[in-house]
Order: C-alpha cells, then sequence, then structure tokens
C-alpha cells in the first residue's frame, strides 16, 4: 500500500468544469486546478491477477464537498503523484469520519487569491488535504499549486 498527494492537471470533458479549472489554475499560477490524498492498494481480479486500485480522498466541486471514491490517478497525462511517507491510512480515515459531506468552500478558495474570511465548516481540496497530512486546520492557506512545491521530494 502506497499514499500519495495527487495533483490534477488534465482537462475535464464538461466546458464548465474546464473553466473552473482554468480559473483555479490562473490565479493560483501553477499547472494543477485540483488535489487529492490517494491510498493506492492492490485488487485481485483473477486468481493470479493483481491490478492498483486508488482511494481518493478531497473535497471536489465536481461532487459537491468532503468525499472518498475510486478514480484512477494512473494516467500520467491528467495526474501528478506525490509520494508521502509522513501519513498513514488511519490518518486519512479520522479525518474523513470528521469531515465527511462537508460542503465544498468557493469562499475559502477565493480566499487564497483575495483574503476572503474561509468558512471553518467548509473545505476546498488543498486546504482538505493539508489539514489531514499535518493534523491541523491550517489548511486555507495553500493552493494544490503550493502543496506540489512543499511535498515535492528533494533533489539531492
Amino acid at each position: 500500500m502506497a499514499i500519495y498527494l495527487a495533483l490534477y492537471k488534465g482537462k475535464a470533458k464538461n466546458r464548465f468544469e474546464r473553466l473552473q479549472d482554468s480559473i483555479i489554475r490562473f490565479f493560483t499560477k501553477g499547472e494543477y486546478s485540483h488535489c487529492e490524498l490517494v491510498v493506492e492498494r492492490q485488487e485481485q481480479w483473477g486468481q493470479y491477477d493483481y491490478r492498483p486500485v486508488y482511494d481518493c480522498y478531497s473535497s471536489s466541486p465536481r461532487d459537491g464537498g468532503v468525499r472518498c471514491k475510486r478514480i484512477n490517478v494512473a494516467d500520467r497525462t491528467k495526474w501528478d503523484l506525490i509520494p508521502l511517507d509522513n501519513i498513514t491510512e488511519p490518518q486519512i480515515n479520522a479525518y474523513f469520519d470528521r469531515t465527511s459531506g462537508a460542503k465544498y468552500d468557493w469562499w475559502g478558495v477565493l480566499g487564497i487569491v483575495f483574503g476572503i474570511k474561509q468558512k471553518r465548516s467548509k473545505y476546498f481540496c488543498s486546504e482538505w488535504c493539508f489539514n489531514a497530512i499535518k493534523g491541523s486546520e491550517e489548511g486555507w492557506r495553500f493552493s494544490p499549486n503550493q502543496l506540489a512545491v512543499i511535498y515535492q521530494p528533494s533533489r539531492t
């Protein structure tokens, strides 16, 4: 089992979703419009056939807020994956259990750029991911592009 920060750089099929992604990328000055915490596990598909599946945790505007769902993040044209060694699946599940179903925080997304006060009962993707990783409530300060920089493996 491996855990990743997955960063979305793809192009949505829906025109409205592409517009949302473009706006987020423009205002956060980067290539990513969304992020997920991913738990990769091997699932048996046949007697000797195991394939990776990806349980993805985040707050998504497309899904209305905090949720967990299976997403194929293996497509490297759409997703970049950063391995995370500093978080466990029980930590992710504990934070998910506390926040599951909370609404998506559009004002918080705008707050990164314009300094608008965020709503503590709602979450945007990078806020949710940072809070789960760090066990804090300071994630409202970060965009997906900033998390990419923070968690990028060092190149020494």
